[in-house]
């Protein structure tokens, strides 16, 4: 029946999907794939489970699903985040260059803002170099930027009971959805003592060439030398570095798939 079609292309999709985000990550939680397909954890877990009975997924002690060995044969290994820090260092060295502060990729991880790369600024009162460190992607200014580009659903499968805390609070999550509005409008995001007392930051998105935010690319600097007047500048800064990057990213893997395809001819 058509409805019947539509419904296994729609899972074939999905699955595909979820391949193509092992192939940027090494490892997945039902939720990570819940999020990145905005469907709800139940529906991740079958499609987990259906490539884990083909062996595309192993799962380890921790419920934690790993490319499996299907996975592997076909040709699927790359990992993203290599190739993120090969494309975009040039530019984050160019942008602290240029605004004297210390600059950061980060990635979405989970509810969490996962730093991968940091170039510190120069001067001695600076914001040190979070490299590394995975913080609450709602208080910074680059985790932000990544979650205004989830879909609605993506956005409740982070934060099904409100924002993490002792007690799940509805309403700033509310606060925070309505927050990311603004950020979508004007394209970028900003933290102002959020994250750290002290510290003023700016982030925008870097996309893969299927138009997809993969990283975020922020410029940190000490409160007292940026009032809010600055981050206007910073942003153009943001914004070049960033279309800089999504050239260097594709040509980044295009290098890469013709090295595997030269190693591992079919």
């Amino acid at each position: 029946m058509p409805g019947d079609s539509q419904g296994g292309l729609s899972s074939v999709d999905r699955a595909l999907r979820i391949l193509q985000l092992l192939g940027e990550r090494k490892a997945l939680r039902v939720m990570d794939v819940a999020v990145h397909l905005g469907v709800a954890r139940s529906t991740a877990h079958r499609l987990l489970a259906a490539l884990l009975h083909r062996e595309f997924v192993v799962q380890d002690a921790m419920k934690i699903y790993h490319r499996g060995p299907a996975f592997l044969a076909a040709g699927f290994g790359a990992d993203l985040i290599p190739v993120l820090r090969a494309a975009v260092r040039p530019q984050l060295e160019a942008l602290s260059a240029r605004t004297d502060e210390t600059c950061h990729l980060v990635v979405l991880e989970g509810n969490g803002s996962r730093f991968i790369d940091c170039v510190e600024s120069p001067q001695v009162l600076r914001v040190g170099s979070r490299l590394g460190m995975l913080l609450p992607a709602e208080t910074t200014a680059a985790g932000k930027a990544l979650l205004a580009e989830l879909s609605q659903a993506g956005f409740f499968a982070i934060y099904p009971r409100g924002l993490p805390g002792m007690r799940a609070e509805l309403a700033k999550r509310a606060t925070l959805q309505r927050e990311l509005a603004t950020v979508r409008k004007r394209g970028y995001a900003t933290n102002f003592d959020e994250s750290e007392r002290g510290v003023t930051a700016a982030a925008v998105v870097v996309k893969n060439p299927g138009g997809r935010a993969v990283a975020s690319i922020a410029v940190a600097c000490p409160s007292a030398r940026c009032p809010r007047s600055r981050v206007e500048s910073i942003v153009v800064a943001l914004r070049e570095a960033s279309t800089t990057a999504e050239d260097a990213l594709r040509a980044h893997i295009a290098v890469d798939s013709a090295k595997r395809n030269y190693q591992d001819p079919l």
